[in-house]
């Protein structure tokens, strides 16, 4: 019984074995390289969200711009000096205008907008207090 075909055979499984086991372990290693790029990359941003938080913390916040209208800093000055939340009635009081509902509702929409510049806060509804 010859089995040289039989061993031929199997040498060629061998080889081709072995080539698919080199070109695995080649990928492997680009794979490898790829993956520690990948790894640097994201310590990378670690570190520069700790430092962007680190430093925002210390940026010096910019006073937001207010509307053109000599009634928005007198509102302002209204709620520095109030010791809690006030209604559009008692700024209206505050700064000596007739407590008539025109009056009421533009100091309500005064108010509504310094809610929206993030200056005021709207506790309840019509009830605004300084944002801290």
């Amino acid at each position: 019984m010859n089995i040289q075909p039989l061993l031929d055979a199997l040498g060629i499984q061998e080889d081709a074995a072995r080539a698919l086991a080199d070109d695995l372990r080649t990928r492997i290693g680009e794979l490898q390289v790829r993956l520690r790029e990948a790894e640097i990359h994201l310590e990378h941003l670690a570190i520069t969200r700790k430092t962007v938080t680190a430093l925002a913390d210390r940026l010096p916040t910019v006073p937001p711009v207010l509307p053109e209208h000599p009634d928005y800093p007198r509102i302002l000055a209204v709620f520095n000096e109030a010791p809690g939340p006030l209604r559009a009635r008692d700024v209206c009081e505050a700064l000596d205008r007739e407590l008539l509902p025109k009056n009421i509702e533009g100091t309500c929409a005064k108010l509504k907008c310094l809610v929206k510049l993030d200056i005021l806060t709207e506790a309840d509804t019509g009830s605004f207090t300084r944002k801290q």
